[in-house]
């Protein structure tokens, strides 16, 4: 596990304000404690330089203490190095660069360990090898959130699992790229990929299998209809045989259950649950928390007025466990946008729903292309009797 991504967690939790009081104090001393008992010196300096909100006591004598133990360290590898650049052995030295590059990395600094890691990459002949460095570039820029990087090593991964990488690297990467997709916002490609990784999961180093298992019903709940949701989430092998054990994932399961069966009112107690103890607390999720949480609601009211042309506020408020106000407060920020397919007659409190005429759109979209087509076919034409009289001529 390099790096160690639960540190990056516990970074998380002590600044979060989604956490309580306890939840932050315990992570900072489980912190502290991870920091001293690995010696990591660069990720000592960075937090208290980059990351103000983690209030880390700063101990100079503590930091030169642990970065004079992290010198030793680094020297007696790269005198293995050279050790074996003497004896001309090639892979003896890549490996002990990709040694150099997960202290590095072990410790928390960046930039050393992704240098370390590039030239062993370079030096290393095996593909199955260099794909294993990239996963572990990879996770350094997770540790420090860095999505664009991630974005752009996981194509590099990409490309070389396409050249040949075997099943488990394939496996491998759905689970990567699956988290990173969810922590850009985009949820209906990470369910698809994350939901795929589960029946073979071997990704141990990135995150647990029950945090796997919670990304994807999170992503399949906001991204799948209901027929797919069944399918891939509820009646799901690997869901289903967690959920006795593993308490962490009731309110999802009840999140996605009562959405299915239409059960609203229990649906929004589920989503608040949801909210607190799954998006707030989670490194990945927890930008999207207020986003994820408002396309929930659209989806539930959507879903309910599919089935009616009209219906009071006070049935539909009813339904979901919320007042009138709530609830009108809440479908006028969704129609303006076209979100919600519906109208709000306040003063006889009904909500009209207006469908959109799918054929009327279709016959617009014919039209269109249509005209594109003529004007396509009118041009290729001109160009024919042109090309044509010149022969005449």
């Amino acid at each position: 596990m390099v790096p160690d991504l639960r540190v990056a967690h516990q970074m998380f939790i002590v600044k979060c304000a989604g956490a309580d009081a306890a939840a932050r104090a315990s992570a900072l001393a489980e912190l502290t404690a991870t920091i001293d008992d690995k010696q990591m010196a660069p990720l000592y300096y960075y937090i208290h330089t980059e990351e103000p909100a983690i209030e880390l006591a700063w101990d100079e004598a503590r930091y030169q203490a642990m970065a004079r133990a992290n010198t030793a360290a680094v020297e007696a590898l790269e005198q293995g190095i050279k050790e074996a650049e003497e004896a001309g052995g090639e892979m003896e030295i890549a490996e002990g660069w990709v040694k150099v590059g997960e202290y590095w990395a072990g410790v928390g600094d960046k930039d050393k360990g992704i240098f370390a890691l590039r030239k062993a990459f370079e030096l290393t002949p095996g593909l199955r090898a260099k794909i294993d460095i990239l996963f572990t570039i990879v996770r350094i820029g997770m540790f420090f959130d860095d999505k664009a990087f991630v974005g752009r090593e996981l194509e590099n991964v990409k490309a070389l699992v396409e050249r040949g990488g075997d099943w488990d690297r394939r496996n491998r990467l759905k689970t990567y790229d699956g988290v990173h997709l969810l922590s850009i916002r985009k949820f209906s490609e990470a369910a698809t990929l994350l939901l795929d990784s589960l029946p073979t999961f071997a990704s141990a180093e990135l995150c647990t299998y029950e945090e796997v298992v919670g990304l994807a019903v999170l992503a399949a709940g906001v991204a799948l209809g209901r027929v797919p949701l069944k399918t891939g989430v509820i009646d799901s092998p690997e869901v289903l045989s967690l959920l006795p054990t593993t308490p962490s994932l009731e309110p999802l399961a009840t999140m996605v259950n009562a959405l299915y069966t239409c059960d609203y009112a229990t649906f929004f107690k589920a989503l608040v649950e949801v909210d607190e103890q799954h998006l707030r607390l989670n490194r990945y999720m927890a930008p999207h928390a207020k986003y994820y949480v408002k396309e929930m609601r659209r989806k539930g009211y959507t879903q309910l007025l599919e089935s009616y042309r009209a219906l009071s506020l006070k049935s539909m408020a009813d339904a979901f466990g919320v007042t009138v106000e709530f609830l009108d407060n809440d479908l006028s920020k969704f129609i303006p946008q076209k979100k919600v397919n519906c109208v709000i007659d306040r003063v006889n409190g009904i909500v009209e729903t207006n469908r959109p005429d799918n054929k009327n759109a279709q016959y617009q979209l014919l039209v269109k292309h249509g005209d594109s087509l003529l004007t396509k076919l009118q041009k290729y034409g001109t160009a024919v009797r042109m090309s044509g009289s010149e022969r005449v001529m």
